[in-house]
């Protein structure tokens, strides 16, 4: 058998007031509860931790070497048990997100500002990466979840919807885009066309396909970055496709924006957990407040 922690704590006290009046009152017991725990505790270790008299109570050699273990182990656990009901008071914690680079140089930042605005003692880690290494970041533990848009599903991750939103036509002032009253996807054929790699333009033709059998792309030039794509069109080197959320990266090269329809398609992107691995209350709180904040957005698509 183990010390229970009201024994040690009992101990504790006593050894601190010398009385076991102090020491009840200390604890907010009964004397007679207190002298039960004390004898508890002598029964269970076979030999007596305080010597008593009818003048005094004081400790036995093994209650005073009992004593500062006791109390270090009791620290220990208040500590613990302090900053877990903290971090779940949400007064601290450090949360880890994955998130592709566009997003991480757009979006991100600024609503990470805003939650720590409300949640100042909650540190917010991001790591941009490339997007088919945000599912990795997270399953190897490096990140408590990610952000990003939708991929083929496995086991080992978990994915729920976070925010969903229209593709949009990014192209240079002047340009003669800029005078059409609406663009189409049909009129992205009529200019050189910048595209990502990898499931960024499959899915797009995928899903082109879908709404419109002979309708396609036929990418000019592919890259691995939309930050390149768009610089590729600050030169007026072509045209691209992105999501709205990049709109002030958009900015910064001095590029139009514009809605694409005929379809108007969509894309979602998701949070990714750890399958069977919960979230801190750090981690859900922020979650849930990026929520709100995307659904602010005045190109967000409520989710279905």
């Amino acid at each position: 058998m183990n010390p229970s922690l009201r024994q040690m704590r009992a101990l504790v006290a006593l050894a601190k007031t010398g009385s076991f009046t102090l020491a009840a009152d200390h604890l907010n017991l009964t004397q007679s509860a207190l002298s039960g725990q004390i004898k508890e505790l002598e029964q269970m270790l076979g030999v007596r931790v305080v010597e008593r008299t009818t003048r005094k109570t004081q400790l036995s050699e093994l209650g005073r070497e009992l004593t500062p273990l006791f109390e270090k182990m009791l620290q220990d656990l208040d500590r613990a048990m302090a900053d877990i009901a903290s971090r779940k008071a949400l007064k601290q914690g450090i949360v880890r997100i994955a998130a592709p680079q566009m997003l991480s140089c757009t979006l991100l930042p600024e609503a990470i500002a805003a939650y720590a605005a409300r949640h100042p003692d909650i540190q917010v880690r991001l790591a941009d990466s490339p997007v088919e290494q945000v599912s990795a970041r997270v399953f190897s533990g490096e990140a408590d979840f990610g952000i990003g848009p939708e991929r083929d599903a496995t086991a080992e991750i978990e994915a729920r919807p976070l925010f969903e939103m229209p593709f949009v036509v990014v192209f240079p002032a002047g340009h003669a885009l800029e005078s059409r009253a609406r663009i189409t996807w049909a009129d992205i054929n009529d200019f050189p066309f910048i595209s990502l790699q990898g499931q960024f333009t499959e899915r797009l033709l995928r899903d082109m396909h879908v709404s419109f059998r002979d309708l396609s792309l036929n990418p000019y030039n592919e890259v691995t970055f939309m930050t390149t794509a768009l610089a590729m069109v600050h030169a007026r080197l072509g045209i691209t496709v992105c999501l709205p959320y990049a709109e002030k990266m958009v900015a910064l090269y001095g590029l139009r924006m514009r809605p694409l329809v005929d379809p108007e398609l969509t894309r979602r992107f998701f949070v990714y957990t750890r399958n069977a691995r919960a979230l801190s209350p750090a981690a859900e709180s922020f979650v849930d407040f990026l929520r709100e904040y995307v659904a602010a957005d005045q190109w967000n698509v409520p989710l279905s």
